[in-house]
């Protein structure tokens, strides 16, 4: 469930497509995100999954995966 909206907020913030986003891409190096699509990203997260992500926390943030866990560890 976690993944999926995750997966549909990244296609839409990055112009990419769903068979692109996996557990393991690499959110810079996959998708040459830069720090205002983190900020895109993590807003549209904390707005869908009720969750505040501190600026300390995207530092650690680097896959899709660790996304996941971040937002099912403090849901």
């Amino acid at each position: 469930m976690v993944f999926e909206k995750l997966r549909e907020i990244i296609c839409e913030q990055l112009q990419v497509t769903e068979e692109e986003v996996t557990m393991e891409s690499n959110l810079r190096d996959d998708f040459d995100a830069d720090s205002l699509d983190f900020v895109d990203i993590v807003m549209s997260i904390e707005d869908e999954f009720s969750v505040e992500v501190p600026d300390e926390a995207i530092d650690d943030i680097k896959s899709v995966g660790d996304l996941v866990k971040f937002i099912e560890e403090n849901m």
